[in-house]
């Protein structure tokens, strides 16, 4: 039914129009009476083979929603809905109760007002502000369409970045450490890779999410398209390949010291088996569910747990 309703309306109109349109939809069913409740019923990952323990955080599943869909954290409990996460265990006789509130990792960034010389700062005010909500926060280096944002993965400008971003985590959160990440680029070049990873062990970040959209314009054929999209990031398939070579690269170079997220290109469960595989210790996407609809995440879920059944391997 979703793909219908992508293909006869969603895929016709602005792109700004259609996110809202679906964005007001998920926000409407968790809104009614019960309907978050029934959502996490049909929706939310419910084998306990799925779950995953990471930056001291208990995942109901590895797969999340990655950053950019809400990005002034207006349909939580709609989004939450669909990935029910661990609560309370069960004491003797009474099953555990799930937790209505979801995992929420929040991505700061440099706004493009800010000069570049600035830039610490602005992530610190971020930082401070994001501290009580936030079960874990990542610095975001790697968007394309914020001008000069993509420098600040240099290591000399990376380095004093992450360490002011933690210095404020700690001081406006004094009572619980919150895991810190860093997203990086598909562009980057191999050795700067490998640097931040360097990077990110000697001062004790907690992960590292990879990868954010590329700029590249590599592989495609419909030239009038990719025209038409402009010279932003790119996402989904065009980015699925870069993204796994950057996750392989990052999971050689650090092993198991960093927790590594998975972003960019995941569409079916062998995507998903795949960076699992490859390091992966959790999972994000973003432009299949828009593309597959709600229900996307479940189909995800459903193929890892088969696989992992299967394969009689725990996810972490």
């Amino acid at each position: 039914m979703y793909r219908a309703i992508y293909t006869a309306v969603l895929r016709h109109l602005p792109p700004e129009t259609a996110h809202a349109v679906g964005f007001w939809l998920i926000r409407a069913a968790a809104g009614v009476p019960g309907g978050a409740r029934l959502l996490r019923r049909l929706l939310a990952p419910r084998d306990p083979v799925l779950r995953v323990h990471a930056l001291g955080l208990d995942f109901p599943g590895p797969l999340g929603l990655a950053a950019g869909f809400d990005k002034d954290g207006h349909g939580v409990a709609g989004l939450g809905a669909l990935r029910e996460r661990p609560g309370r265990p069960g004491r003797p006789g009474r099953p555990g109760r799930p937790s209505p509130r979801p995992i929420i990792g929040v991505n700061i960034g440099k706004t493009k007002v800010v000069p570049e010389d600035q830039a610490a700062g602005d992530y610190v005010t971020s930082a401070r502000l994001v501290a009580d909500v936030a079960d874990y926060v990542v610095v975001n280096v790697s968007s394309p369409n914020t001008p000069g944002l993509r420098d600040l993965q240099a290591v000399d400008k990376l380095k004093p970045l992450l360490n002011a971003v933690r210095e404020a985590l700690d001081e406006a959160s004094p009572r619980r450490r919150v895991p810190l990440l860093v997203k990086i680029a598909p562009d980057l070049a191999d050795p700067d890779i490998d640097a931040v990873a360097d990077l990110a062990l000697e001062i004790g970040l907690d992960g590292i999410i990879a990868t954010n959209t590329t700029t590249s314009r590599e592989g495609l054929h419909d030239t009038a398209a990719v025209a038409d999209a402009g010279p932003g990031g790119m996402s989904g398939a065009p980015l699925k390949q870069r993204a796994l070579e950057v996750l392989r690269r990052l999971h050689a170079r650090t092993g198991d010291r960093l927790v590594l997220i998975a972003a960019g290109g995941i569409e079916t469960p062998d995507d998903a088996w795949e960076r699992l595989a490859a390091g992966a210790t959790l999972l994000q996407a973003y432009t299949a569910f828009i593309y597959q609809g709600p229900l996307w995440p479940r189909r995800i879920h459903a193929g890892l747990a088969t696989r992992i059944g299967a394969s009689g391997a725990p996810v972490v």
